[in-house]
């Protein structure tokens, strides 16, 4: 891929990840991965356009159903697209139902942008993810036979130790922290070919020891305040994205964020 390339515009698609938790702005609303994405492409590109059709909490079927078409019909230079790890997630999920909605999705995007961006997401060190690691890696799995069937690039975050680091998480333990986004928006950077600006793989400093009656009362405010609800969604079908709208519905001329959103929910 070209070093240094223009591009005139991104259309972000997927779930919370994409969307920016729980990279909070002081108003309240979220930036991530892709808003520090965008403001760097277009601090190079004047006129650089922007969308993030990306909600929390959606499965699969729902990014195909409410995102990919109006991503394919906006013609962007840049698709990335991220779903099926909330369908992963789930206590039961057909991953074979799972791998035909992606393939679908990536059919759909593919032809209709310049450069399409798949991700292997990254994992957070744990028990959560070692229960749901066969999943991911089979979905992961397919995303590559996807990018080469289609031309699309792939970024590896999920093999990326720095990135399960537990303090680069945020206290859900599902999202990733303001560092975390921004090393990610420098993966991603680098792979639409881009001069690196640092290394987003480097080890975070050592870690100050943690008392064990700290872990432990960190665990039980966590397991009250984000894995009860979390689980419980899960049970009842439901999800903190329901009814709600894209940050960024259209494709316009990148403005910086903080206009978006309207606060934290938790898990997605």
């Amino acid at each position: 891929m070209e070093m240094n390339a223009n591009y005139t515009s991104f259309v972000a698609v997927g779930d919370s990840f994409t969307e920016g938790m729980s990279d909070l702005l002081p108003d309240g609303s979220y930036r991530g991965w892709a808003d520090l994405l965008a403001a760097r492409l277009a601090a190079r590109t004047p006129g650089f356009r922007y969308a993030n059709l990306a909600v929390r909490g959606k499965l699969m079927s729902q990014i195909l159903d409410e995102q990919v078409g109006v991503a394919a019909a906006m013609a962007p230079d840049v698709v990335t697209l991220v779903g099926g790890g909330n369908d992963a997630l789930r206590p039961k999920c057909d991953m074979g139902r799972v791998r035909g909605l992606l393939e679908e999705a990536v059919e759909r995007l593919a032809p209709s942008c310049k450069h399409l961006v798949l991700m292997h997401t990254p994992g957070r060190d744990g028990p959560v993810m070692e229960r749901f690691r066969p999943r991911m890696e089979e979905l992961f799995a397919f995303v590559d036979e996807l990018a080469v069937r289609h031309n699309a690039l792939v970024v590896d975050l999920y093999g990326e130790r720095p990135l399960g680091d537990q303090r680069l998480w945020d206290v859900d333990r599902l999202h990733l922290t303001a560092e975390g986004h921004r090393r990610v928006a420098e993966a991603v950077w680098q792979a639409l070919g881009q001069a690196a600006e640092d290394d987003w793989r480097a080890g975070l400093p050592a870690a100050v020891p943690v008392r064990w009656l700290t872990r432990r009362a960190s665990d039980v405010r966590f397991a009250r305040q984000h894995l009860g609800p979390w689980v419980m969604r899960r049970i009842t079908g439901r999800s903190t994205g329901d009814g709600r709208l894209p940050k960024r519905p259209e494709l316009l001329a990148y403005e910086a964020p903080g206009q978006a959103g309207d606060g934290p929910s938790g898990l997605s």
